[in-house]
Formats: C-alpha cells, structure tokens, sequence
C-alpha cells in the first residue's frame, strides 16, 4: 500500500540514502533540506522509482522558514504516514571556547526546528492509519563526547522529548523509533560547526572510514517499520553506550583516550 513519506535531511548522507530506500511505486516521498541543489538531485534519483516526489528547502533554525514548509506540506497531503526527522548539524569545538551562540544555533537546527516541524505535522500524521516517526539522535545522544557539548545536548533533548511523545499518543498508535547511529560514512564532519560558528571543512578519518550510509538506511527503515523505541547503528563503537551503561569505569577510560576526530 502507497504511504506518504516525509523525510528531513534528504540532501545528502543518511538521509539521501533513506530517501532512495522509501522510493518505491506507490509512494509519495516529501523531501525536505537547506541545500536546493543537493535536494533536487536526491528528487531526481528518487524519481526514478517513486510515483510522486516533492521538494522543500528550508532552513531549520529559522522558525518562520519551518512554519511555511509545514504549511506547504499540510497543503500537499491530507495525512502523512512517515515523519523521519534526519536533518541536523555535528559540532567539533571545546565547550570553554564556543560561545553561546553557537550552542544556540546547533540547538535550534537538531532540537527546536525538528520540534517546531513536529508539533505543526503532529495532527496530519494522526490522521494515518498506521503513523511512524523516525527520530534520528546519535550515540552521542546517549553520552557526552570531546567537542560535542551542544551537539550531544541537542541529541539528548531529541530523546526527552520524543519519548515523552510516543507516550502521549500511544492509543493514537503512534510508534516513535529513535535511532542513534555511530560512525556512518557521510559529509556531516565536513559542516560541523566549530567554536568560531564556521564549517569543520575536513572529513574526520572515524567517519570516513565508518559505515555506508546506504547500509544504515536499510537498517533505519527496517528499524522504522517495525516500531522499534530504541536503536543503535554502527560498528564497534557503538559498544560505548553498552560499557556507559553496565562498565562506566571502561567507559571513561576509553572516552578519555579517544581521539574526538
């Protein structure tokens, strides 16, 4: 059966990836991100396979760019069946030398405009019969790391707030999977945001060397399909969260040694 699919992030990267995986006959794919250019060359390749897809650039940490997207989705379909949030920035800077508004800033594109972008869908994916989120976070999301302070606290808010979502609706049947990948092969150390507010602008070896964006897509929508709460992709890093749980002693004698990069 054909579903309508919304999907932030669907520039480049998870989401790009994610987008090619929804994009199946029947299915209306509406795909959203800052950069025009890079959004319509993931519409053209999903066009390839799916019936209908439609593109929306707009800035999340602007709340009135994030208002009229909203709008212009609510004017394209009566209901949405998928709302996957995967648009955000990563942030290579000391906390005792980013200013705050550089916390602000990273803040408003993962946490408030991916809220914001939520609450004004929220009534139109109730309206589903079968309503999925997919949230993504970050294992960052799951503890604080070197040169990450806003970015992990951006992650860790992502995980209040939707949890406290998906049990607010659960007799609306609305399953909410919040997925924390670890090292995934994507530009995204490139655009962090360092302490001066620029662009990193260097690709980091762990994420380079990290897994395909295309196998965590597939894991992601498998993961979203089947309603799962809580999921982590990667490889062996993600075995951090595990040791942060039940060895923090192991925990902080590995975080401490890591290189952030």
């Amino acid at each position: 059966m054909s579903k309508t699919i919304v999907i932030t992030g669907a520039a480049g990267g998870i989401g790009h990836a994610l987008s090619l995986e929804y994009a199946r006959p029947g299915n209306h794919l509406i795909l959203c991100d800052l950069n025009q250019k890079q959004l319509d060359r993931t519409s053209n390749m999903c066009k390839a396979y799916a019936d209908n897809v439609t593109s929306i650039a707009f800035d999340l940490s602007k709340e009135t760019e994030v208002n009229t997207a909203a709008e212009t989705i609510r004017g394209h379909a009566k209901q949405i069946d998928r709302l996957i949030l995967v648009g955000g920035v990563s942030q290579r800077g000391s906390a005792i030398k980013t200013p705050l508004e550089v916390d602000r800033k990273i803040m408003e594109i993962n946490y408030f405009g991916h809220i914001n972008f939520t609450k004004k869908l929220l009534p139109v994916l109730l309206a589903s019969d079968d309503p999925h989120m997919g949230v993504t976070s970050s294992i960052s999301g799951r503890f604080g790391f070197h040169q990450r302070s806003a970015y992990a606290a951006s992650k860790f808010a992502l995980h209040g707030f939707f949890e406290s979502l998906r049990l607010e609706h659960h007799k609306d049947n609305l399953k909410v999977s919040i997925i924390c990948p670890g090292r995934i092969n994507t530009p995204i150390s490139l655009s962090a945001i360092t302490e001066s507010g620029d662009k990193h602008g260097e690709m980091d070896p762990g994420q380079n060397t990290g897994m395909p964006a295309e196998t965590c897509a597939i894991k992601m929508r498998k993961a979203i399909e089947k309603g799962r709460k809580d999921v982590l992709i990667g490889k062996k890093e993600i075995l951090m969260v595990h040791f942060r749980k039940y060895l923090p002693f192991l925990f902080y004698n590995l975080a401490n040694k890591i290189n952030p990069r």
